[in-house]
């Protein structure tokens, strides 16, 4: 499992009004996405910052959605160079469905 941070700094004055509005304009494109777990948008006043926590099967996947079509859309929509870190998952704790998973299983 592979995790996927994604930053980027908002416009001044930027909301969570207004970022949840962004965020649900952008949501749809990642919808039935092949490798793509979960998205969390987020988003952080104080450090003027939005972003994504990102689920992944695998790095491939994640590598195949941040490219450089997928750059040009945060700069457009943003107007700023998203900053990404993958993380490996190798432990998860599953409270929805009770379990403690060991990602290599």
């Amino acid at each position: 499992m592979i995790l996927a941070l994604v930053q980027f700094p908002l416009a001044a004055g930027t909301t969570l009004a207004d970022a949840t509005a962004i965020f649900k304009s952008t949501a749809p494109r990642y919808r039935d996405m092949a490798g793509l777990v979960r998205k969390n948008y987020l988003f952080d006043a104080e450090a003027g910052t939005g972003g994504g926590a990102y689920q992944f099967t695998d790095r491939a996947a994640a590598e195949a959605l941040f490219n450089d079509e997928w750059r040009a859309l945060i700069r457009e929509k943003y107007g700023a160079e998203p900053q990404v870190r993958y993380f490996e998952s190798p432990v998860i704790v599953d409270n929805e469905r009770g379990a403690i998973v060991d990602a290599a299983d």
